[in-house]
C-alpha cells in the first residue's frame, strides 16, 4: 500500500479505540511509518493520548457516538484495543467500506465476548478447552456447577479484561459472591457469566501469532516464541520469553493458534492464551491485538509485538525471531491518587540489562498497572530475577 503524509489530505490514518499502554506503544510504531494516529478512550489523558496526533474522550459503547467520530475522522484503519466497544457500529462501518477494522469486525465481535469465542473454538472448530457453561441467572450458574462443572471452578463476566470480575470458586459457599462480582465488575453486563472447570496444567502461555502478507501477497501465519506468565486474580504480573516446552506441545499450541486465527481472519497480531500440561494443550482465550504479557518482547525480539502488529496491518514484512531471553514485571500503583510521582528510577535502571516503561496514567489505583520493568539475560530465570528487582525499586508516590 501507499502510505501518505500525516496531517495532510492524503494521510494514512489509524483510529485507536482504546488508548492504554498497549495503544501507546502501537501508536509510536505506526508513527514511525508515517501513519497519522488518532487516539480515543473513555477518560482524558490516557497513555496513547500523549503521543497521538489528536485524541478524543468518548463513550465507546455508544454506537451513535462511535459512528459520528468515524464520520469526522474517516480513518483508513480502526484498531480496537479494549473490549467495551460498540461492535455493531464497527460492523456497519466495515460493511459500508468506509474503513478497515483490524483484523475485522467479526473478530472484534467474537473476541470481545467470551461466549462468541468459546463457542467458535469448542463447538465449531473442535479445539480442546476446559468444560464450560454460560448462565443468565444464579440458579442457572448453580445448576451448571452441580451438573458437571464441579469445584474448583472459575466464574467470569463474558465481557471483561485484566481479570476484572473473575473469581476462583472452591466451594458452594463462595458461588453467590462470585456471581455478584462477575455481574458487577465486567466491562459491560451482557446478562450472562461463564463458568469454567479448573484444568490441572503445568503452565500457561501466550503464543503471539501474526497473520501478515508474504512477498507474493498471500497471508502467512507465523509465531513468536512462547511466553510464560504469572497471573494474580486473573491479571498478569510477570512474563518471560521463551517458555520451555516439549516439541509436541509447541506443535499442538501452534496448530491451535493457527486454527483459531485462521477462522477469525484478517491481518495483524493475535495473543492466543493456552494451558499446557506435558504434551497436552488447551485453548483458553484469544485477543486480536497485542497482549499485555507480550510487553516482554520489547527486550527479546528483533520486532516486538507492537512493531509486528503495525507491520502486519500495513502489509509490510514481519520478523518474529527471538534475539535473547527476557522477562517483564509490572509496577503497580500501590496507592489511590491522581498525578502521582515515581521514585527509584535511577536505581532500577542500574540493574543490569534492565529497561523501564512508565505508562503516564493520570490516576493510580492500588492494583493498577502503572509501568513495567523489563530485563534481558542469558536465561529466563535470571531475566525474571532482574526484572523483579528493577520493578521493586520503583515506588509510586503521592503528589
Amino acid at each position: 500500500m501507499i502510505i501518505g503524509t500525516p496531517l495532510t489530505d492524503n494521510a494514512t490514518k489509524a483510529l485507536l479505540l482504546g488508548s492504554g499502554e498497549l495503544g501507546k506503544e502501537l501508536a509510536i510504531c505506526l508513527q514511525r511509518y508515517g501513519v497519522e494516529v488518532v487516539a480515543v478512550d473513555r477518560y482524558a489523558h490516557a497513555p496513547a493520548h500523549a503521543v497521538a496526533h489528536r485524541n478524543y474522550v468518548i463513550d465507546m459503547t455508544d454506537a451513535a457516538v462511535v459512528k459520528a467520530l468515524i464520520a469526522v475522522e474517516q480513518p483508513t484503519f480502526i484498531i480496537p484495543e479494549i473490549e467495551a466497544i460498540a461492535t455493531v457500529a464497527l460492523a456497519e462501518i466495515e460493511a459500508q467500506g468506509v474503513s478497515t477494522v483490524v483484523p475485522n469486525a467479526r473478530a472484534i465481535q467474537l473476541t470481545m465476548n467470551r461466549e462468541g469465542i468459546r463457542s467458535l473454538a469448542a463447538e465449531q472448530l473442535g479445539l480442546p478447552t476446559s468444560r464450560y457453561a454460560f448462565a443468565e441467572s444464579f440458579a442457572a450458574l448453580q445448576a451448571a456447577v452441580d451438573q458437571g462443572i464441579g469445584y474448583p471452578c472459575f466464574v467470569k463476566p463474558t465481557m471483561s479484561s485484566s481479570g476484572k470480575g473473575q473469581s476462583m470458586v472452591k466451594c458452594a459457599d463462595e458461588l453467590a459472591a462470585a456471581w455478584d462480582y462477575a455481574k458487577s465488575s465486567g466491562r459491560v453486563d451482557t446478562g450472562k457469566v461463564i463458568v469454567e472447570a479448573k484444568i490441572d496444567f503445568d503452565f500457561e502461555i501466550t503464543l503471539l501469532t501474526v497473520r501478515a502478507l508474504n512477498a507474493q501477497g498471500e497471508v502467512d501465519t507465523c509465531f513468536c516464541e512462547p511466553i510464560g506468565h504469572v497471573q494474580e486474580h486473573g491479571d498478569y504480573r510477570q512474563s518471560w520469553q521463551p517458555q520451555a516446552m516439549s516439541a509436541a506441545a509447541l506443535a499442538r499450541a501452534q496448530a491451535i493458534a493457527r486454527t483459531i486465527t485462521s477462522a477469525i481472519g484478517g491481518l495483524g497480531l493475535f495473543g492466543v492464551e493456552l494451558f499446557v500440561d506435558g504434551d497436552q494443550v488447551w485453548f483458553s482465550e484469544v485477543s486480536p491485538r497485542p497482549h499485555d504479557t507480550g510487553m516482554v518482547t520489547m527486550v527479546t525480539q528483533r520486532q516486538n509485538e507492537f512493531e509486528l502488529h503495525a507491520r502486519a496491518i500495513l502489509g509490510l514484512p514481519v520478523d518474529t525471531r527471538l534475539l535473547q531471553a527476557g522477562a517483564s514485571a509490572v509496577i503497580l500503583g500501590g496507592i489511590a491518587a491522581q498525578g502521582v510521582g515515581y521514585q527509584g528510577l535511577a536505581q532500577a535502571l542500574a540493574v543490569p540489562g534492565s529497561a523501564i516503561r512508565l505508562f503516564g496514567k493520570p490516576e493510580a489505583f492500588v492494583n493498577r498497572r502503572m509501568g513495567v520493568a523489563l530485563a534481558s539475560a542469558d536465561s529466563t530465570d535470571e531475566a525474571l530475577r532482574l526484572a523483579g528487582q528493577a520493578a521493586s525499586l520503583v515506588t509510586v508516590t503521592p503528589p
